[in-house]
């Protein structure tokens, strides 16, 4: 449920929601969080407080993200800048200075123990775009306790810059609080009785760790499924190497990333293409995973299902 905000009529100018319009009408907070995933958190804690742009969005690749005049204008106007930090906005500093934003950037990764960027022979992480993440794997909120040091921090920030909500946004953060709880008991059970050696996927890069350390799934990276090039012979003998190996079970993509080559090993093994995963975006608002709960509870269903079918 939404929550109701209710503002004095004699509030003083000091206790006035950020942004408020002339005669006491509060205007919502601009927010601009650098990607979906971030956009849909600050939507929960900000409720009908905030509007949200986002600089990445659905089914976009934040890896391929190169700023714009446009972008810098977003930011311009921004009374609160959200990014994920670990190195994935490497291009942040750049672009507030571009577009003359002095305001907070809340990090919303920050505190959390980061677990190494996985190096997997011959896979580049920066995608060819440039964007070297250094040695920490930035993908943090595939964990679900992760994304609640997230909402905690995005609490903060938006209490922050609008003081007199304050209240609303701790009580909007703990309502989305026991949700993620809820999400988290839900995917553990979700993979309850499936044996160590049925708990391998194959995915089209790195993103899952953190998933796989907080859920007990092992998942390696693809090399070739990212890029628009045809994948080397090489590439494919490798992978059909590893899946005989590891006994591997299902090839996931993803809806930022190309499927050609992991349809080609399928077609070459007993290991089958499990349907699409949500790495790095939400899907459009029609799509099975238009919010951070729905995309955590959509990969859980695909992976479950391939790994005990």
């Amino acid at each position: 449920m939404s929550p109701t905000v209710v503002l004095a009529q004699a509030a003083s100018e000091a206790e006035k929601p950020a942004g408020a319009a002339p005669g006491g009408a509060a205007a919502p907070v601009k927010v601009v969080a650098s990607f979906s995933i971030l956009g849909d958190l600050v939507k929960q804690v900000g409720g009908p407080l905030v509007a949200v742009d986002l600089l990445v969005g659905p089914n976009a690749d934040m890896h391929a993200f190169q700023p714009s005049p446009a972008d810098s204008k977003k930011l311009a106007g921004a009374k609160l800048v959200v990014i994920n930090g670990l190195g994935l906005e490497g291009w942040v500093e750049r672009m507030t200075k571009a577009s003359g934003y002095t305001g907070p950037v809340v990090v919303a990764a920050k505190g959390l123990k980061p677990i190494a960027k996985p190096k997997e022979k011959g896979h580049d992480h920066d995608h060819g775009h440039g964007h070297d993440h250094g040695k920490d794997d930035p993908h943090a909120w595939q964990s679900v306790g992760n994304v609640k040091l997230y909402v905690a921090n995005i609490r903060d920030g938006l209490s922050a810059v609008d003081p007199a909500n304050k209240a609303t946004y701790a009580a909007n953060a703990e309502t989305y609080l026991k949700q993620l709880d809820a999400l988290d008991r839900d995917i553990k059970a979700a993979f309850e009785g499936l044996p160590k050696d049925k708990r391998t996927v194959i995915t089209a890069h790195q993103a899952f760790g953190y998933y796989g350390a907080a859920y007990g799934i092992t998942f390696r990276a693809a090399k070739g499924v990212t890029e628009d090039s045809e994948p080397s012979a090489r590439e494919i003998a490798d992978l059909i190497t590893l899946i005989k190996k590891e006994k591997v079970r299902a090839l996931f993509v993803e809806n930022i990333s190309n499927r050609r080559l992991l349809d080609r090993i399928a077609k070459e093994t007993d290991a089958k293409v499990g349907g699409t995963l949500f790495s790095d975006a939400l899907s459009n608002a029609s799509g099975p995973a238009p919010t951070y709960i729905e995309m955590m509870r959509a990969n859980t269903k695909a992976l479950a299902e391939a790994l005990k079918g």
